[in-house]
């Protein structure tokens, strides 16, 4: 790994100083952590902390980043968020069909702000300090240890625990109503790092709908969140989920969701990404049974000089399995949108039926897509597909609106809504759905 000169002893310094030794400013995120008195979970901490110390924050020079520059990341002199901070103002979604609703400010549980009530047997919905003895037994074999644990910042995340969003639900247990979790950033007028993280569990033959989101709660300054979540989804489990990034247009975000899939599961995902002025959604899925599937459906909207990334991979291991794929980012202005899409089918993986598209609309002719879909096959008896498009408006589309009485303008901003309904729909809860449609409507009617 190549590392810059190092120039700044501290942790990101803004003036003039244009270069920084990644590795001694990861080493210095690292310091920020909080101590803990779990002794198991020390333990993972200082393991992960040893990976973390072995790294640093990465460069365009790195392939899986040469699209997303974190130069401005870095130049920013990152103080620990505040555990408790008042809370005036908050953007958070109402998801009306939600009865349990959970919500951690900068990465710390806030109790008089969550409402758990009515959970049917066999479910728990709750942090670290709450869970019962037998999950507390259980629960080092779960966190932690899915696949990806040693990039930079899951790394960086894990060594860094102190409270974590908990959702388990036991064998052959159901929740017919969506389970929202809120994580919340608030600074106090200085740019302000926290680390949320959430560990879900789907034991055989359960069923969930979680909700999960990512908001601000203020917008007065910079503010860096460096999100994980592990969803474990047992033989027969299906779980639904809804990710929502819309924090601050100031923020930085980098979020990983990884997944593990077991024999005849279900997993379906739709990650809405409209906010944060860089982001990053690492995605990550890994089947690890026969006969499972995946849905995973992506949209970004982005405007202004925003960058939005997203690398995703499927991993099968077994016979049979099925995934489909779809990713949509509309970019205006001069924003960036990046999308990297790896499936990977071993030989072990025969009669694998698997799909990617990313499709992308250009609204200015300043704005930037780069996108690149990938299979990798080593199987011989599969069906597998992917393309990539990347277009701007039809005028076609434009004047058929248009001889039908809308106008032009309007006939633009209908046909935006319409590219990124099509992902929308898909989303199982009706009021989340309005709510994203009603922002999409707004946004196209601001332009």
């Amino acid at each position: 790994m190549t590392i810059e000169l190092s120039i700044v002893p501290e942790v990101g310094n803004r003036g003039s100083v244009t270069k920084v030794d990644r590795a001694a400013y990861l080493g210095n995120l690292l310091k920020l952590r909080r101590t803990t008195d779990l002794s198991w979970l020390n333990t993972l901490r200082d393991q992960a902390y040893a990976i973390a110390q072995e790294m640093a924050i990465p460069s365009t020079r790195d392939e899986d980043w040469r699209f997303t520059d974190l130069s401005q990341l870095v130049s920013f002199n990152w103080q620990p968020a505040a555990i408790d901070q008042p809370l005036k103002a908050c953007d958070s979604l109402v998801v009306a069909e939600a009865k349990t609703r959970l919500v951690f400010m900068n990465g710390v549980y806030q109790p008089q702000r969550s409402k758990v009530t009515d959970l049917p047997d066999g479910i728990f919905v709750g942090d670290l300090s709450q869970l019962s003895a037998p999950h507390l037994e259980q629960i080092s074999t779960y966190l932690g240890k899915q696949a990806g644990a040693e990039e930079v910042f899951t790394a960086l995340n894990t060594a860094s625990l102190t409270d974590v969003a908990v959702v388990w639900v036991s064998r052959n247990a159901a929740i017919a109503d969506p389970i929202h979790l809120v994580f919340l950033s608030r600074t106090d007028g200085q740019p302000t790092f926290s680390q949320p993280r959430c560990l879900v569990i789907a034991e055989p033959g359960s069923a969930l709908t979680l909700v999960e989101e990512f908001a601000s709660a203020d917008k007065h300054a910079p503010y860096f969140s460096n999100a994980v979540t592990e969803l474990y989804v047992a033989d027969n489990a299906q779980v639904n989920h809804t990710r929502i990034q819309w924090e601050s247009q100031t923020a930085f975000h980098i979020g990983k969701t990884a997944v593990s899939q077991g024999r005849d599961s279900r997993y379906a995902c739709n990650a809405i990404h409209f906010g944060a002025g860089l982001s990053r959604h690492n995605f990550e899925v890994t089947q690890l049974g026969e006969q499972a599937d995946t849905q995973l459906m992506g949209l970004t909207l982005l405007d202004s000089d925003r960058t939005a990334d997203t690398h995703s991979l499927i991993a099968f291991s077994k016979p049979y399995g099925t995934a489909t794929q779809i990713n949509k980012c509309i970019a205006d202005d001069k924003s960036h949108g990046i999308f990297n899409g790896r499936i990977y089918v071993p030989k072990l993986a025969q009669q694998t039926d698997a799909s990617q598209l990313s499709r992308n609309l250009l609204m200015s002719p300043k704005a930037r897509i780069d996108t690149k879909p990938q299979l990798e096959i080593v199987a011989d008896n599969v069906k597998c597909a992917h393309g990539a498009t990347v277009s701007q408006l039809e005028d076609e589309e434009v004047f058929y609106l248009q001889s039908r009485g809308i106008g032009e303008e309007d006939a633009r901003k209908l046909l935006k809504f319409a590219f990124a309904n099509e992902i929308i729909e898909k989303i199982p809860v009706e009021s989340l759905r309005t709510t994203l449609m009603d922002t999409v409507r707004s946004q196209s009617q601001a332009e």
